[in-house]
Formats: structure tokens, sequence, C-alpha cells
């Protein structure tokens, strides 16, 4: 029996080993990828939500107030204790106008009004001095009236016994020396009540004249008032514009734009620098028909590019009432000429919810993306993420079951 002659073809490799579909069913390739497909899927998800319930637009930039400072009184700068773009806190001294021609004003104006504080003071005294010259004239007439009544009594005693001296004269009961001397004593008290009566008149014009008198100096005294009240006013007003010498911060926030430096001559308005404050919020220029189901109070997320697209929350203030372009400087005119329609854009306020981060400078016109939350449907990221994963591994599944299909076929 011969004995089989020896295969000397070397034995093929095994086919697990060798083919290339082999190692692609193999589970190391396709789990990385169902891995990379969730993280796709997990992106895509949540693009897609957001699409159907947020609105945005990188038509949005960082607003804020800038606040213009500008010197009350005119003069030249003594000195500048601020620097470009630095943080300053509200009443910090910004610059000194030379104060000198102003502090000379104020004692000027001091002086002026001690002067008419003097001539107050004097015109004072006149009107007291007459208002007691005022009361000494109605005693005097006053007593003059009293010396009319004590006249006419005299003078009509006087009177009656005349009358019966004349009586008994004809009866040869008195002498004649007696009557003629009834009758000089009754012309006598008739002389005085007639002098009596003139003084009362006299004294009634000298009351009548101190009254007048009264009157004029009370004038005087009153315009003496409205002098003095008015330097007063002055030295107010002198020592109001020293003040205005000193500029310093209204608000808290950064210095910009500084046009000023020591020894420049300032007009009163002219502008020389700006304070942006802290406080900022978003302006976003959303398109009209992006504003259907937009209103305040919604929830928002802005990603500010100046910190490399770090979001922060938000929500909606408020939506401007009408289009940026109607509120332009040459508004569009579509009542002339060929109409083409445009959609506008309508500026929203959006503010913070949550402090900006410290030593960021953030200032009006920094670009910003902000994505508004127009519907209340909301899927949580964890549930987004384990939708991607199933799909994920589905995905996984279904190829692996297709390859291992085509191996098994062959």
């Amino acid at each position: 029996m011969s004995e089989a002659a020896p295969d000397t073809n070397p034995p093929a490799p095994s086919a697990a080993k060798s083919s290339p579909r082999a190692k692609i069913k193999s589970p190391w390739f396709i789990w990385p990828a169902a891995l990379a497909i969730a993280a796709l899927l997990f992106f895509a998800l949540d693009f897609g939500i957001g699409t159907l319930t947020h609105e945005s637009t990188d038509d949005a930039f960082i607003a804020g107030h800038v606040v213009s400072i500008a010197p009350r009184v005119d003069g030249q700068v003594a000195a500048i204790r601020v620097l470009d773009n630095q943080l300053v806190r509200s009443n910090d001294l910004l610059i000194e106008i030379d104060p000198a021609d102003y502090a000379i004003t104020v004692a000027q104006k001091e002086a002026a009004a001690t002067s008419q504080d003097a001539n107050f003071r004097t015109v004072v005294a006149a009107y007291e001095l007459m208002d007691a010259k005022v009361a000494t004239a109605g005693a005097s007439e006053r007593k003059a009236e009293a010396d009319v009544t004590a006249a006419e009594a005299t003078a009509k005693k006087a009177q009656a016994d005349f009358e019966r001296a004349q009586d008994l004269v004809k009866q040869k009961t008195i002498s004649q020396q007696e009557f003629d001397t009834q009758f000089a004593a009754n012309s006598k008290a008739q002389a005085d009540l007639r002098s009596a009566r003139e003084n009362v008149d006299e004294e009634l014009s000298k009351v009548n004249e101190a009254k007048k008198q009264l009157i004029a100096v009370l004038a005087e005294k009153d315009m003496a008032f409205s002098q003095l009240s008015e330097s007063q006013t002055n030295i107010a007003g002198a020592k109001l514009n020293l003040s205005y010498t000193k500029l310093f911060a209204p608000c808290d926030g950064r210095v910009t734009r500084k046009q000023v430096e020591a020894g420049d001559y300032l007009q009163a308005g002219q502008q020389i620098m700006s304070i942006v404050p802290l406080d900022v919020w978003v302006v976003a220029n959303f398109k009209e028909s992006q504003l259907k189901k937009m209103s305040p109070g919604q929830t928002a997320t802005v990603e500010i590019d100046a910190l490399g697209g770090k979001k922060f929350r938000a929500h909606v203030d408020s939506i401007q009432a009408g289009s940026g372009a109607a509120f332009s400087l040459l508004p569009p005119e579509n009542a002339t000429g060929n109409f083409v329609k445009v959609i506008q854009r309508v500026p929203v306020k959006i503010l913070f919810d949550e402090p900006l981060p410290d030593g960021k400078t953030l200032g009006p016109g920094l670009s910003v993306t902000p994505s508004v939350q127009t519907s209340s449907f909301h899927v949580p990221d964890l549930v987004t993420a384990i939708i991607a994963i199933l799909l994920a591994i589905v995905a996984a599944a279904g190829f692996q079951f297709i390859l291992n299909r085509k191996t098994n076929g062959k």
C-alpha cells in the first residue's frame, strides 16, 4: 500500500483573520462608531428641538447707557484725575477746573451782601424810628382832643356865666366892672376853645404826615430786603459755579472717549468724556416673522462672542412698538416709487438674569447671539442624550445585523 503524497501547499489562513469584512464586524470598530453617532444625534436632536421651540438671531448687540460728561462753567483744566477706560465709582473726582476766578466772584458777592445787609439794618432802624414818631404824633393828637373837650367845658361855663351877668347888669344887681370881668372870661374861654380845636387839626396833620413817612420808609425797607435777598442769591449762585469747577462721576462705570488734557480751556457744555455704566442689556433685532410667539417675560440665553461664546441666562423685557427702520434717520417712504417687500427687523430688549463676570469689559456694541424660548415645550438634555444613545445603539445593531447577513451569505 503506497503512502499518500504529502500536501506541499501551506494551510490557508483563516477567513476570520484575513477577511476585511471580519475586521469590520469586530466590536472594537462598531461601538466607538456608535458613540460618535450618538454624539452627532444628540447635537442634531438638540438643534432640531431648539429650532422648533426657540427663536434666535445674530443681529444682536450689547446696549447700555452712555453718560456724556461736560463742564457747566468755562475755565482752564487744572488737573485730570482719571485715565482712559478706568473704572470709576459714583462721586469720584474726574476733573478740576481752575477755581481762582470763581473764588474771587464769591468774595465780591459776599462783600456786596454785607453792604446790603448794613443798608437793610439802617432802613429797619429808620422804619422803627418813624413808627415811634407815628405813635408820638398819635398821642399828641389824642392829648389835643382832650384839651378841646376841656376847653369846650370851660367855654360853656364862661358863656353861661356871661349870660347871667348880662341879666344881672340889667337888673343893676352887679356892677359894670363885674360884668366886664365875666365878658373877658367868656371871650378868653371861647378863644381857648378855638385854639384847642386848631391844635387838634395841627396834631392830626402831623399824624397823617408821620404815617405817610412810615409808608415811604416801609417801601424802602421792602426794597432793601429784596436787595439783600438778591445779594444772598448771588452768593449762592457764585458758590454753585465754584462747585462746578470740580466734575464728579454721576454713576459707576468706565471712562471712555476721554478728550481732555490738563491745560485745555473748556467751554460750558463741551463734551470731554463719557462714562459707560456697568449695567448693560441686549438689543436683538429679530425678524418680524419671528415675533409671532414672542412676548415679554420669556426665558432666553445670550451667547457673548467676547467671552468665547459663553452663555448667560436672560429674559425678554420688552418689544419695540415699531421696526427699527421706522425710527431711523431717513425712514423708508413706501408710498412713492416701486415697492419691494423687505422683512423688517424689530428691536427686542433682553435683560440678563445672572451677573456678568468681573474683570471683563463688556460695553455697548459688542456682538451677541440671543436665543428666546417661545414655546413651553422643552426636552431636557438628559432625555435628548438617552434618545440619541438608543438611536445609535439601534443603528449599530442594524449595521451589525447587515454585516452578519452578508458574511453568512458568502
